[in-house]
């Protein structure tokens, strides 16, 4: 699955536009490599997606083309959290 159509799909990004446009200012990082919107994800994998000043490290549990709301937060794993200071 693409990177942007799982941000969307799992709900960390409102907008496959907006996803598209985050990866590819090189605020994501898959498995330690600077990653694109195309770029294909697997269960398993480790992102870092930078929020401003906030960095997320989540790991994927689970692809699906389509999940409901509720369901969302069952296709990762937040492993880290953490705040950047200037």
């Amino acid at each position: 699955m693409r990177l942007d159509k799982f941000l969307k799909v799992s709900r960390l990004i409102k907008r496959r536009t907006l996803a598209k446009e985050i990866a590819d200012q090189g605020r994501i990082i898959v498995n330690g490599n600077v990653a694109k919107a195309a770029t294909n994800v697997t269960v398993g994998d480790e992102l870092l997606i930078q929020f401003g000043q906030r960095l997320l490290t989540i790991q994927i549990d689970q692809l699906k083309e389509t999940v409901r709301k509720e369901e969302a937060s069952d296709l990762y794993t937040i492993k880290r959290e953490e705040y950047k200071e200037n």
